[in-house]
This record gives C-alpha cells, structure tokens and sequence, in this order.
C-alpha cells in the first residue's frame, strides 16, 4: 500500500527567471547612482535590485529600517576602514546610520528589507525609499515590466 501524498505544484504570476540583460539603468535617487529593480515587496516596503554607483561618489547620511544584504559584483564600497570589493557580502543591520564611500564604484545585488530614510545635513528627513518608491521610479523609466502584475494600494 502505497501512502505517500502528491503534493501538486502551483504556476506562480509570473516565470521565475527573466534576464536582467535586458534591463536598462535607470537613475536612481543621487547623481550617479543607477539601478534595475528585481522585485519589491509591498507589505514591508522592502526591495531587491542591482545598483550601479560611478566613481567616487559618496552616497549622503541615509539609514534604514530594515536590513540590507548585498553581494558586491564590481568594485567596491565601504565606510570608513570597513571596506569589501568583489566577492564581499555587506550585511547592513536594520537601525543602521552611515554614510557609504566608493572611490573606485561598484556594481551590487542589493536586497533591501525595509524602507531607507535619506537625511539632510541638519539631520531632517529628506526622503524615504521604499518598494511603493521604487516600483513608481522604475515604471517612470519603463524598466517594470516584469512587475506588471503587482499593484499598489
């Protein structure tokens, strides 16, 4: 008697694989940042997405709300002494404030578990990032087609 149970599978909305080739950059929120938004979850505001950030840039006083992880491709990026070039894994606990540097740029997959709140030099809040944001931002420069099927409130 055979008593195993087939469990039968479920078509996700859409294929799992898309290739992010045929993305274009689009800019993202500072001079000289670019981005390709893989997904983004609209309950925690989180997002995953590659970044692209030229030479020399320092991003400005940011924190966030939730965790990010990323994987550095190309370059490289760091705070202060704590640095990582291609290869490296930033783990950025949620809470953290900084203040990145990338004098050589780098190319990272970013995954973002909550919103980034920008700051001003005086220490207002200049803006958040969240997936509401960023599914706007990439849908502005038409690089959100493979996110058709997810609506906002």
């Amino acid at each position: 008697m055979n008593t195993q149970t087939k469990i039968a599978t479920k078509k996700p909305l859409r294929p799992a694989f898309f290739d992010t080739n045929n993305l274009a950059w689009s800019p993202w929120v500072m001079d000289g940042t670019h981005f390709k938004l893989l997904n983004v979850d609209t309950k925690t505001g989180g997002f995953s997405m590659l970044l692209k950030v030229d030479a020399d840039n320092d991003a400005p006083v940011h924190g966030h709300l939730g965790a990010v992880e990323a994987f550095v491709i190309e370059g490289g990026f760091g705070y202060e002494e704590d640095r990582g070039g291609v290869g490296s894994y930033v783990y950025e606990a949620a809470g953290s404030i900084h203040q990145p540097t990338s004098p050589e740029g780098s190319i990272m997959f970013a995954v973002v578990h909550g919103p980034i709140v920008g700051y001003q030099d005086n220490g207002e809040i200049d803006g958040i990032v969240d997936a509401e944001f960023m599914l706007k931002l990439a849908r502005e420069h038409n690089t959100a087609d493979h996110l058709a099927h997810i609506e906002l409130a």
